[in-house]
């Protein structure tokens, strides 16, 4: 099994963003993992806010999964 990783905002209606890439990634028989950037709260229809995850988290997201687990990808 692949290990893939995502990078990318999350969207709580799930239609994009690492909840999307996720469910792709589980089609295809990978092992997904996710770094978040920002959380946006969107419906079909509308953004309604955007919180940005600072770089800083970000890059502690990213030293955390590559630190103990072998990536095969990155989105």
């Amino acid at each position: 099994m692949k290990n893939l990783l995502t990078i990318a905002g999350s969207d709580c209606s799930g239609g994009a963003g690492i909840q999307a890439d996720l469910k792709t990634f589980s089609a295809h028989g990978a092992f997904g993992m996710s770094v978040v950037v920002s959380v946006v709260a969107e419906n079909t229809s509308r953004v309604i806010s955007i919180q940005d995850i600072t770089p800083e988290v970000i890059k502690d997201q990213i030293d955390a999964v590559f630190e103990d687990i072998p990536v095969h990808g990155v989105k």
